[in-house]
């Protein structure tokens, strides 16, 4: 069983409580690995925990890493357990292109350093925390923004009509006014209609206010504002 810890490209979606915990009880008993895939929400990103998968409390047999890894710089990496890790030692050759290259590995180790020496993931979890409720209030105010969530620097805003329909033009509008005015957003999730937000993990609450005065600024323009 393959999962990320907070449903990314489905709209930003967080499990129930105790979701994953019960599914490792059934996978443990039929001998089924767990699989977690830590792209996304890895490397302090979700703020309280410095893996996503921490925040369901289980420890997964297997991890994925990759793009903040090397901040950039491409490089990936799997961790996994020794059981697991010594399947490969079966006389077959294991070959990869860029496994083990020191350049990319002193590069990733050093991103380690930076998240460290300026407590980014502490950063992300309280520039999080005020995006966040910023964004619920901002949610007040407009009607079209439906559920706020997401945790640390990794947060989604639904777009949806009074009937709670998705708002998929309106979703694709505010995140090229936002490109406009100069911040990058993306819109995901099954009906395309999730304002995704994950910036780096430098974001500040001065950065964090100015983006909430622009999203206020879109919010009001009459394509966004009409039925």
């Amino acid at each position: 069983m393959i999962f990320e810890p907070i449903i990314s490209c489905g709209g930003q979606i967080e499990m129930p409580d105790s979701f994953l915990k019960n599914c490792k009880k059934v996978l443990d008993k039929y001998n089924i690995l767990l699989i977690a895939d830590e792209v996304q929400t890895g490397f302090g990103r979700v703020g309280e925990k410095f893996w996503g998968f921490e925040l369901h409390d289980v420890i997964p047999d297997i991890v994925t890493l990759g793009k903040p890894m090397g901040n950039g710089h491409p490089i990936g990496a799997v961790v996994c357990t020794n059981e697991i890790s010594k399947k490969f030692d079966n006389g077959l050759e294991f070959f990869s292109s860029f496994g083990g290259n020191p350049v990319s590995c002193i590069i990733a180790n050093e991103v380690l350093n930076e998240i460290e020496n300026k407590n980014l993931q502490e950063n992300a979890q309280r520039t999080g925390s005020y995006l966040k409720n910023e964004l619920k209030k901002l949610s007040k105010k407009h009607p079209i923004i439906g559920d706020v969530r997401g945790r640390g620097l990794f947060l989604g805003l639904e777009l949806v009509d009074k009937n709670l329909n998705p708002e998929a033009r309106k979703a694709a509008y505010l995140v090229n006014r936002m490109k406009e005015l100069g911040v990058l957003m993306s819109n995901d999730g099954i009906d395309k209609n999730v304002i995704k937000i994950k910036p780096p993990l430098i974001f500040s609450i001065e950065d964090s206010k100015k983006l909430i005065i622009l999203l206020e600024k879109v919010f009001a323009e009459n394509f966004m504002a009409s039925d």
